[in-house]
């Protein structure tokens, strides 16, 4: 049996080919499910980086940047929602295949054979297209994809606009991989199928010429996101655009593709972009000092998102909870300031001031532990001006 710690290092050029899905069965088929890398969580560093290369390629070759700062933000907050539930317990998405391959399994295929990965492969992406197409065809299940569709932009940041609740109607379909396929190969398939899909999300790669008439492209998946009459209900796939091409859902693109819904949210709030559903693409009437300022504050966020996922075997369940309280907070707060909310500047205010509470009790810190005054010194000027900025908004209209 292999080392259960050895199996999370990854190395760079995994972590790059894995954003692909150009990895070999041999490097990545464990034994059980406890070896499994959490590849997604040590693609972020690549999601960043990626996102930060299309917006300089988009700046020289359009020489404007490939989406709205305040769109994007909101993008990766979703995204960000969308994964804080794994802190607590395993996704539904595993619990119920292990759950059926424990109880039900007709045979056991072996989990170190090149066919098995190869087969995995395949019956991963076929579950991902048909589960991708209910969720655009059945409204229960639209109401939760509906969440990644929102964006009125189409770059990068737009994969990562996830639903929180898609996962627990997207296991359904496949199950029946459980009948036979080990937990442990499932997990890695689940999990480049995801990542493959972050790449297909630009503008910026037109067309990939004979690739496109087997694989997913960002010029196929452009089709998918679009609201043109064309588009609506096209173009399903996940890594292979064989499903579509067989079951009649293919869609190439031709005229300009417009994104989003076809009844727009017009809103940059975390929670009403997840359960809500003009042609005039929805902007921030945010000054730029202040997008400047939930920039910082974002960026803070994520950092210390991502130290959380890092040292939640270390965390007791108060801090974790506190903590993910915290972030929902900051989300929220940033998603009221980009909309302009009139309660605003009072929730602002009093997210600083849970930040110094929660630092004080010991539940929160920075990254760099020297910079803990720094922060708070910081938190508290934003505490003072935000506070002076709702005292103001209360006194010349204590009704809004």
């Amino acid at each position: 049996m292999k080392n259960p710690e050895a199996q999370q290092d990854v190395s760079v050029s995994q972590r790059i080919r894995m954003m692909f899905y150009v990895m070999k069965p041999s490097e990545t088929s464990f034994q059980t499910l406890e070896e499994v890398p959490d590849y997604v969580r040590k693609a972020t560093p690549f999601f960043i980086s990626l996102m930060l290369l299309e917006l300089v390629v988009s700046w020289i070759r359009k020489g404007k940047p490939p989406g709205g700062l305040d769109d994007a933000l909101t993008s990766v907050s979703a995204g960000i929602v969308s994964r804080l539930p794994r802190l607590f317990c395993r996704s539904i998405e595993l619990t119920s295949y292990v759950y059926i391959w424990e109880n039900y399994r007709l045979i056991s295929l072996p989990w170190d054979s090149p066919w098995t990965w190869y087969l995995t492969f395949l019956g991963v992406d076929f579950g991902y297209y048909w589960f991708h197409r209910m969720a655009h065809e059945v409204n229960i299940m639209w109401a939760g994809h509906q969440t990644h569709h929102s964006s009125e932009g189409y770059n990068l940041s737009t994969a990562l606009r996830q639903s929180v609740l898609q996962i627990y109607t997207s296991w359904i379909f496949y199950s029946p991989l459980a009948l036979f396929i080990p937990p442990s190969v499932y997990a890695v398939h689940l999990q480049f199928n995801l990542l493959y899909q972050f790449w297909i999300h630009t503008e910026v790669i037109e067309n990939l010429g004979p690739l496109e008439l087997i694989l997913n492209t960002p010029s196929h998946h452009r089709v998918h996101h679009g609201r043109n009459r064309y588009c609506i209900d096209k173009n399903f796939a996940g890594t292979l655009i064989i499903w579509d091409r067989i079951f009649g859902t293919f869609e190439a693109e031709n005229e300009k593709v417009v994104y989003g819904l076809t009844h727009p949210i017009n809103t940059f709030e975390p929670f009403k972009v997840q359960v809500e559903g003009k042609e005039v693409p929805f902007t921030s009437s945010a000054s730029q000092l202040l997008k400047i300022y939930v920039l910082v504050q974002f960026t803070l966020i994520l950092a210390f998102y991502e130290e959380t996922f890092a040292d939640k075997s270390v965390l007791s369940q108060v801090s974790l909870l506190l903590r993910v309280c915290f972030i929902i907070l900051t989300l929220t707060s940033i998603g009221f300031l980009l909309d302009q909310r009139p309660k605003a500047a009072v929730l602002e205010t009093f997210r600083c001031l849970v930040f110094l509470v929660l630092c004080r009790a010991g539940h929160l810190k920075p990254c760099i532990s020297s910079w803990s005054f720094a922060f708070e010194i910081f938190f508290s000027i934003c505490i003072a001006f935000w506070g002076v900025r709702s005292v103001k908004q209360l006194v010349s209209d204590p009704w809004r």
